[in-house]
């Protein structure tokens, strides 16, 4: 069977959320809730709500991002405050961390949404999130959560393609990962190490980086980014060195196999 346009599953989008009558959008300002809450907004117009959690898992920059990106477009938006570490096990970072977080965060969308007379909540799951280890899809499909950008066959290429097309300002933006998938497995998150991996990468991105992780190893921060970019890091190593001690970070290396998605799920 042929793979079908961009331009054919944005069409089949349009008709799914369509058919929801009213949606709430789980939205973070990353790549994918940008895309399917711009299309959401577009069917259903009021009918469609913005839900943003703020939280240490997030970086500051994000959050601006979602607060301007809704404003700019008028379009109805809750925002409130999660609080991960009062969530049982997450602090500890167990392999099943992203279930736990995950859940907990979905949890209180639903009941935001629920609140303001929204049955539905989506998120922006697309097919390539399939194919990694991703132990919180358990917990949207426990909840419920629908996923229309996956149930339309939405890779995140044509979500980069049609978000270029809407011209909307994430299409070459890099992919979104909550902070707390920078700290290894059975390692303590803590708000200070969030912080730091905040700070971190900011830094790296003033620099024109792109794609950006700050993994981190004991007090040494491991930069993950694309080859092409090497070059750059090597370039301004002294003022990464300054800024990552800053942080509190005692070392800055270069992770010379690049940026990878899920270089942390080793199990």
């Amino acid at each position: 069977m042929p793979e079908h346009s961009w331009e054919e599953k944005l069409e089949a989008l349009q008709e799914t959320l369509r058919s929801y009558k009213k949606v709430a959008v789980a939205f973070s300002a990353g790549v994918d809730s940008t895309f399917l809450l711009a299309v959401a907004h577009e069917v259903l117009g009021n009918n469609a709500l913005a839900i943003t959690a703020q939280s240490p898992v997030f970086p500051a920059r994000e959050h601006a991002e979602a607060l301007d990106f809704c404003a700019q477009r008028g379009i109805r938006q809750i925002v409130f405050d999660a609080d991960q570490f009062s969530v049982n096990g997450f602090a500890e970072n167990p392999p099943e961390r992203c279930y736990i977080c995950k859940r907990s965060l979905f949890e209180s969308i639903c009941e935001k949404a629920h609140a303001e007379g929204f049955d539905i909540v989506v998120d922006g799951s697309n097919t390539d999130d399939l194919s990694d280890y991703r132990p919180g899809h358990k917990a949207l499909q426990e909840l419920g959560i629908q996923s229309p950008l996956v149930e339309c066959g939405f890779s995140k290429q044509d979500i980069r393609d049609a978000s270029a097309a809407m011209g909307l300002p994430t299409a070459t933006k890099q992919s979104f990962a909550c902070l707390a998938t920078r700290i290894p497995y059975g390692e303590t998150i803590t708000p200070e190490k969030l912080a730091t991996i905040d700070a971190a990468e900011q830094i790296l991105l003033d620099l024109g980086l792109s794609v950006v992780r700050v993994r981190l190893n004991g007090s040494e921060g491991r930069i993950e980014t694309k080859p092409e970019d090497f070059g750059l890091v090597l370039e301004n190593c002294e003022h990464i060195v300054a800024g990552f001690e800053a942080c509190g970070l005692d070392s800055a290396t270069l992770d010379l196999r690049g940026y990878r998605t899920g270089s942390m799920n080793k199990l």
